[in-house]
């Protein structure tokens, strides 16, 4: 596989996927089952495939969050099953994709069921823990909403991969965003806000990173350090180009287009709300 096909289709799967974490259809969903807090439905919503699991389990899944962050989510089980998450997140994705207007034919969302479905047949899915939960959800009788659960596994696929790339490189929960802030990917305040590390833990991880000369004693990025995050981004991709060798080079860039209308209908409008607030990991 070619590592620029499978950065490019990586990126097209995560950008069709996020739209579930950003609009109101999501917090009206939740709202519906009685979580208010967007933290806590975030948490449920995306960790609901597991199954009831108690919120240390979803910790140890989701890597970067602090444990305050996600100990918030304790109750949600109770509020409604982790199967009434599923399907109202299901009706989440239906809804906002039918009212920004993605345009999928029937050909087009049979020709992508048609490499996708391959692609995660074939997967290994051994450490891939959110991978394989969504893997195993029962799909949607809605085409698109199907098709979307399928990107939203192979979405988490590599998301799982990456997290094994990040320990690989002794690059532990608050230290990965504290490098990934650095170099200006995600913005300091937000990912502050949503995974929650106080600001001993995050002075912590900063040291840590300034001692592997990752970051200068100012906490601004080194080369050294953007070389390293590259490397991270490099490695995560040829774990994946396993993930998509069933259908090759032309097949990854082929889903990647088909799929692309689900990101353009999306930012079209002005709907999404508070940016990347809880774009996962």
């Amino acid at each position: 596989m070619d590592l620029d096909a499978v950065r490019d289709v990586s990126r097209a799967v995560s950008a069709a996927h996020l739209f579930i974490y950003l609009v109101p259809e999501t917090a009206e969903e939740a709202a519906g089952l009685g979580v208010t807090d967007r933290g806590p439905a975030f948490l449920a919503f995306r960790s609901a495939a597991m199954g009831a699991v108690p919120w240390q389990v979803t910790l140890a899944a989701f890597y970067n969050f602090s444990p305050r962050a996600v100990r918030a989510m304790a109750g949600v089980w109770d509020a409604a099953s982790p199967e009434r998450w599923q399907a109202a997140r299901f009706r989440a994705a239906g809804r906002a994709m039918r009212r920004v207007g993605v345009q999928l034919t029937a050909d087009h969302l049979a020709e992508a069921r048609s490499l996708i479905d391959p692609v995660l047949a074939c997967a290994d899915y051994a450490g891939k823990v959110l991978a394989a939960a969504n893997a195993s959800v029962v799909l949607p009788p809605d085409p698109l909403v199907a098709l979307w659960q399928q990107i939203t596994v192979a979405r988490e696929w590599r998301g799982d991969a990456h997290l094994v790339v990040l320990a690989d490189n002794g690059l532990g929960p608050c230290d990965c965003l504290v490098l990934h802030t650095a170099t200006g990917s995600l913005p300091t305040p937000l990912v502050r806000a949503t995974r929650r590390w106080d600001d001993d833990e995050w002075s912590a991880a900063t040291a840590r990173l300034v001692a592997r000369g990752w970051l200068d004693s100012h906490g601004v990025v080194t080369d050294a350090g953007r070389a390293a995050r590259e490397r991270i981004e490099v490695e995560t991709d040829e774990h994946c180009a396993a993930l998509w060798a069933p259908v090759g080079n032309a097949g990854a860039r082929r889903f990647a287009s088909l799929i692309a209308p689900i990101t353009d209908a999306f930012a079209a409008t002005t709907t999404l709300q508070g940016g990347a607030r809880h774009s996962p990991s």
